[in-house]
């Protein structure tokens, strides 16, 4: 029997993912999360084996908490359900330890496949997408993939800058000092070789890194 346990804000995408489940008579769900904390506290008394685990729960960062995961539970896999396209974060996520990566918009017709991968022949889920990215990142000074120099971290302050939010909104959301966030931006534009806010949220347009 494949063990299940089901991280995601949204109780209809949890109950979605259960109906998908519901007609493998081998895998079942043993447990469900609706932010990074009771996740934590879920695999600390269960084990599964296999974790689905939404990018972009309340709390901390998705990348954060994947990376904590794996850490702390070395052997257990995760696969990522996102809205995000896979443009955005799955090479990040698979760098970070995750087994595989799906849009939430196609799970339905992957999801039991790629649990059957990752699980019982140990290997890793890559859609053909995610393949074409991975092949593309060899060189990452291509200018199309110049944002993968950049930290987790200055990822995600690069993509809420561009999105709109303030200094202050971001330093906040973190629990770091808007000079802290004020330190990052300065890494990002060095980084990336950009002169302003503008410029990042053009970049950040063009490479599909926000719903622009």
């Amino acid at each position: 029997m494949i063990k299940i346990i089901i991280a995601d804000d949204h109780p209809l995408i949890r109950e979605g993912i259960k109906r998908v489940i519901q007609a493998e008579p081998d895998i079942e769900v043993i447990g469900e999360a609706k932010n990074g904390q009771e996740a934590m506290e879920l695999l600390r008394e269960k084990t599964p084996d296999i974790l689905l685990l939404d990018i972009t729960m309340p709390g901390k960062n998705g990348l954060e908490l994947l990376e904590q995961i794996t850490e702390q539970y070395s052997t257990l896999k995760v696969l990522i359900l996102s809205n995000h396209p896979e443009k955005r974060f799955a090479v990040r996520a698979l760098k970070a330890g995750a087994y595989g990566y799906l849009t939430k918009l196609s799970y339905s017709d992957e999801l039991i496949t790629a649990v059957r991968r990752i699980t019982s022949q140990n290997r890793k889920y890559i859609t053909d997408d995610v393949a074409e990215q991975l092949a593309s990142q060899v060189d990452i000074t291509n200018g199309n993939y110049v944002h993968e120099k950049l930290s987790n971290r200055e990822f995600q302050v690069l993509c809420m800058i561009a999105s709109g939010q303030s200094v202050s909104e971001i330093a906040e959301e973190f629990s770091l000092s808007p000079q802290t966030i004020h330190t990052y931006r300065t890494r990002i534009k060095e980084k990336m070789n950009l002169e302003s806010n503008v410029e990042m949220t053009h970049y950040a347009i063009e490479n599909d890194l926000i719903d622009g």
